[in-house]
């Protein structure tokens, strides 16, 4: 199978989600920054572009499933039931390792101290952007689904506020790219204990996690509810139309 050059980087992960291990390896941002093509991703990189396509054009021999269509609903529950609970239990978790880590050896590692910094800001992002999506965003889409007509919303249209949550996405994606540049890639420095080994391999395991999840709602979920949004819209709009000639009839 050829690769397309002009497809999205998000529509590739989502035709194969094996293609984001390459990306990973070759440190392209496929869920924040998906919407880009992958000739725009591979010359923004410096990457050639034959090469990464031949990477991406990996044999059908016991594919990984592609996630079937299903209802925006229930993507949005799958979303909250692995990724939203992955975060709650592990961002805690992980935050008082990273502060027993910096306690210890801040003053031999200084880059700790940023390091530290940046994980708590992006705590301090997700905590009230995963609620909202939980108690507002999420249950307003599977309303709309049901219901099949947009929404009166007290934040304006569902696709305002998806495109602020995507916002509020890169910051946090920003701040997990800092903390693998300050830490070589989150390489083990020598000497380093237990517990610094687990802190870097947990901020390696969180940052993973949040690609695969940001790319499930930046690249998958969050258009097809803009989409339906806008076609419930317009259907809205038509019906609208055909009520006021009848009534001139």
């Amino acid at each position: 199978m050829t690769v397309d050059a002009t497809a999205s980087l998000g529509d590739l992960v989502t035709a194969d989600p094996r293609r984001s291990r390459v990306f990973e390896r070759l440190g392209i941002d496929y869920c924040c920054n998906g919407r880009r093509s992958l000739s725009e991703a591979t010359r923004e990189a410096g990457l050639d572009l034959d090469k990464v396509s031949a990477a991406l054009d990996i044999p059908d021999a016991a594919p990984a499933q592609s996630p079937q269509p299903r209802e925006n609903a229930a993507l949005a529950h799958e979303i909250v039931d692995t990724h939203h609970a992955y975060l709650w239990e592990e961002m805690p978790r992980l935050l008082a390792l990273v502060d027993k880590v910096h306690s210890v050896h801040g003053q031999a590692h200084p880059e700790l101290a940023q390091v530290r910094d940046a994980y708590r800001q992006a705590v301090e992002e997700l905590e009230p952007h995963l609620t909202e999506e939980e108690r507002v965003v999420f249950p307003a889409i599977s309303r709309m689904e049901r219901a099949q007509a947009p929404l009166e919303l007290r934040f304006g249209s569902l696709a305002d506020r998806l495109e602020e949550l995507m916002a509020e996405h890169d910051v946090v994606g920003d701040l997990f790219k800092r903390i693998r540049s300050l830490t070589g890639r989150y390489a083990v420095p020598d000497g380093a204990c237990g517990s610094y080994v687990a802190m870097l391999k947990g901020l390696e395991t969180m940052e993973l996690d949040l690609h695969e999840h940001v790319h499930k709602e930046n690249n998958v979920l969050f258009p097809r509810v803009i989409e339906l949004e806008q076609r419930l819209s317009r259907s809205g709009r038509d019906r609208a139309a055909d009520g006021d000639e009848w009534a001139h009839v």
